[in-house]
C-alpha cells in the first residue's frame, strides 16, 4: 500500500523503505530518485562503447634480416603500429627451425620495426627451460655455471650463462680451473664472432662444443648448455641479406608453385576417375544395343533350332571316343587313384573299387 501510495504522490515508484520519509516530510534520497536515470545513463554508455577487437589488425612477425632472411615466425594483433614496436615474441627452436631435440629451448625476439604488415624483429636472447635443467642433475656428479659478458666483432654487449655437468664428482680446485677455462674460452670465442654468427653458434650448439673440447683435458663433461643468452646493448647492425620485398615476392612465388601444383594434382585425379567410368559407361551402351537388337528380332529367331540327325550322330560319336579314351583305373595304385580324385575334387575314403568308381562317375 506505502508503494501504491509513493507513485501516487511522486509520480515515479518508491521503495517501501522510503514511504516513511515521504510521510514525515523529509526528502527523498537520491538514490532512489535517480535509479531509473543512472540505468539509463549506463545503458547509453555501453552503446557508445568502441568494440576494440575490430579495430585490430594482423601483423606478421619476421625474424632479422641477417643471418635469417626475414623469415615469417608468428602473427600478432594490434591496433596500431606504435604498439607493436618494443613487444617481446617468444617461440620453441623446434617451432623456428624444425629441429626436435631443441624442443626445450626458448627463442626471444623483440619487434623493433612495422613495414606495412610485417613486424621486423630483433634476437635478444635464448632460455632453456629450467624442467629440462633439472632433469640433468643427477647424485655424484658436479655442476657449475657461470655468468659471462662478452662483446662481439660488430660491437654487439651480450650475457651468456654456461652450465657444466661433469661425468663424476670433483673437487671444487677441480671445478674451479674448469670454470676459469671455461670463461676463457667464452670470451674469445664471441669476440671472433659478429652478432649473427652469434646466433647461429648458439642455435646450433657450436659454441658449447668448443666449450666442452676445452674442458676435456681437465676432467670429462656429462653436459655442456648455454643454458641462457640476453642482449644488452646493440652494436653495429648488419645489413646483408635480400630486402624485404624480394623475400616476399619470393613467398608469393613459392605460394603459387604450390597451388599450381594442388590444381595439377587435382585435375589429373579427375582425369583418372573419368577413364575409370568410361569402360563401365561403354558396357551399359553395349548391353543397351544389345536389348534393342533383340527386341527388334523376329520371334522365330529367338529360339533354339531343332537338332538335326547327323548332329545326333556326331554327339554320339564324340561320346563313345571320349568313353574310349579313358585311362585304365585298373591298372593304377590307390596313390595314384587318390590322386585323380583330388584334382577332381571327389572324395578319396574307401577300396580301389569305390575309387575306381567314383572317377568313372
Amino acid at each position: 500500500m506505502g508503494t501504491y501510495l509513493g507513485v501516487i504522490l511522486t509520480g515515479r515508484f518508491i521503495y517501501p523503505r522510503e514511504v516513511g520519509r515521504l510521510r514525515a516530510g523529509a526528502p527523498l534520497r537520491k538514490e532512489s530518485i535517480t535509479m531509473a536515470q543512472r540505468n539509463q545513463t549506463s545503458r547509453a554508455a555501453a552503446r557508445r562503447q568502441k568494440d576494440k577487437w575490430r579495430a585490430k589488425r594482423w601483423y606478421t612477425i619476421r625474424a632479422p634480416r641477417t643471418p635469417w632472411m626475414y623469415k615469417a615466425i608468428g602473427e600478432t594483433l594490434a591496433e596500431s603500429e606504435n604498439l607493436l614496436i618494443g613487444r617481446v615474441f617468444e617461440i620453441t627452436q623446434q617451432e623456428f627451425d624444425g629441429d626436435f631435440t631443441k624442443l626445450h629451448v626458448k627463442l626471444r625476439f623483440r619487434i623493433t620495426e612495422v613495414i606495412g604488415s610485417d613486424a621486423i624483429t630483433s634476437f635478444i636472447g635464448h632460455e632453456t627451460l629450467k624442467d629440462h635443467v633439472r632433469r640433468q642433475i643427477r647424485r655424484h656428479r658436479t655442476k657449475f655455471d657461470a655468468v659471462v659478458d662478452a662483446i662481439t666483432d660488430d660491437g654487439h654487449l651480450v650475457r651468456l650463462k654456461p652450465l657444466v655437468i661433469t661425468e663424476h664428482r670433483v673437487q671444487a680446485s677441480v671445478a674451479q680451473s674448469m670454470r676459469a677455462k671455461m670463461v676463457d674460452i667464452i670470451t674469445s670465442k664471441v669476440r671472433e664472432m659478429t652478432y649473427p654468427a652469434l646466433q647461429q653458434s648458439l642455435l646450433s650448439g657450436e659454441l658449447e662444443t668448443h666449450i666442452r673440447e676445452g674442458l676435456w683435458n681437465i676432467h670429462m663433461t656429462r653436459l655442456v648448455m648455454i643454458r641462457k643468452s640476453q642482449l644488452l646493448q646493440i652494436g653495429v647492425v648488419d645489413d646483408d641479406g635480400p630486402t624485404l620485398d624480394e623475400v616476399l615476392r619470393d613467398e608469393s612465388r613459392k605460394t603459387a608453385e604450390i597451388e599450381a601444383k594442388k590444381a595439377a594434382i587435382l585435375a589429373g585425379h579427375g582425369e583418372a576417375e573419368e577413364e575409370a567410368l568410361e569402360p563401365a559407361s561403354q558396357v551399359e551402351e553395349m548391353e543397351e544395343i544389345e536389348e534393342l537388337e533383340s527386341e527388334d528380332a523376329p520371334p522365330g529367331a529367338q529360339d533354339t533350332e531343332a537338332e538335326s540327325p547327323s548332329d545326333e550322330m556326331e554327339e554320339s560319336s564324340e561320346e563313345e571316343t571320349a568313353h574310349n579314351e579313358l585311362p585304365d583305373y585298373s591298372s593304377m595304385t590307390v596313390a595314384q587313384l587318390k590322386v585323380l580324385l583330388k584334382e577332381a575334387g571327389k572324395p578319396v575314403s574307401g577300396k580301389k573299387d569305390d575309387l575306381i568308381s567314383r572317377l568313372n562317375e
